[in-house]
């Protein structure tokens, strides 16, 4: 056999495990339905923060994992696309976050004027931001380097990526419905707006709570991206105007400069949910061993490098 692993999926879940492997030495390829660029990865906002992801312990150590990854990355942002950037997360405390904030070096509660009006109590810290479009082309090179390769091949079963490989990574996120199937996985849907940056050089969360309608402001090098929403099994990638007008009124009251911004940009994403992470190996009827690693919800970003780490052990196991 040409490769030693098909991992199935290129966006950032699929593009770091398949780095990990390659960079262990083994043969590696990346099939894929669509481009990296055109990947659920690629509409991202891009901020590491553990969010709407179980089981929350394994979260935690993989998030950490990741975010020091992450930070070496971000010595090189013109490469990566990664930078560390200081911001608050509002409505809520550094002991309600999860034992991972404890290994977040300087998170901590907000302090008097720390805060913008209507917040009485957040946490800050300084993590990783990305710029996905960056980060995505980085990750492609780094696999290359490493031997790999990328071939936009559709599947309608891992069986056909078994024919190929002996070891079979399943990163099909959204698509594992189809291709398990695994009915548990579905949709939540994120709507954004993109506008010109009007001097916001941190970034700003507010505790969801599961809610259906987020805030969110993260300052991009290609403008400021405004959130959100996360609407449980909804398929529709159209954006909605009214919609993108609720996103912005929410997040202009925060930053009453953001309200007269310039619009460049209206995106759809859909995140693949599930109840929690499936990240385990199984042996499929023909004997091929599949890794799968999926469900990663709105945190795919967040948790990616400590998932490709335990991936390629399993892959090895």
């Amino acid at each position: 056999m040409a490769s030693d692993v098909i991992v199935v999926g290129a966006g950032v879940t699929g593009l770091t495990s398949a780095i990990v492997l390659a960079e262990r030495g083994r043969a590696v390829e990346v099939w894929t339905r669509s481009p990296s660029s055109r990947t659920t990865s690629a509409l991202a906002g891009g901020l590491w923060w553990p969010y709407r992801i179980e089981p929350l312990e394994a979260v935690g150590r993989w998030a950490l994992r990741s975010l020091a990854v992450m930070a070496g990355l971000a010595g090189r942002p013109a490469e990566t696309g990664v930078r560390m950037v200081d911001g608050t997360h509002a409505g809520a405390v550094p002991q309600a976050l999860g034992a991972w904030a404890a290994g977040v070096a300087g998170l901590r509660a907000a302090g008097p004027g720390e805060l913008p009006r209507g917040y009485e109590r957040g946490v800050r810290a300084r993590v990783p931001l990305l710029d996905m479009a960056t980060h995505l082309a980085y990750l492609q090179r780094r696999l290359a380097a490493a031997g790999g390769t990328v071939t936009v091949r559709p599947l309608s079963t891992l069986a056909q990526a078994a024919e190929a490989a002996r070891t079979v990574v399943n990163c099909s996120g959204l698509g594992a419905r189809d291709l398990v199937p695994d009915p548990a996985v579905h949709p939540v849907r994120g709507q954004l707006v993109v506008v010109e940056d009007p001097g916001i050089d941190e970034w700003f969360t507010v505790v969801a709570d599961g809610r259906a309608d987020t805030l969110y402001v993260l300052p991009q090098p290609y403008g400021v991206v405004l959130g959100g929403t996360a609407r449980e099994h909804e398929w529709d990638r159209t954006p909605s105007p009214c919609t993108a007008q609720a996103i912005i009124g929410r997040c202009s009251r925060v930053f009453p400069r953001l309200g007269q911004a310039r619009v460049l940009a209206h995106r759809v994403g859909l995140r693949p949910a599930r109840s929690r992470v499936r990240l385990e190996a199984e042996r499929l009827p023909g004997g091929a061993r599949v890794v799968h690693n999926y469900g990663h919800g709105g945190a795919g970003i967040t948790v990616s490098w400590g998932c490709a780490l335990d991936v390629a052990d399993l892959a090895e196991g």
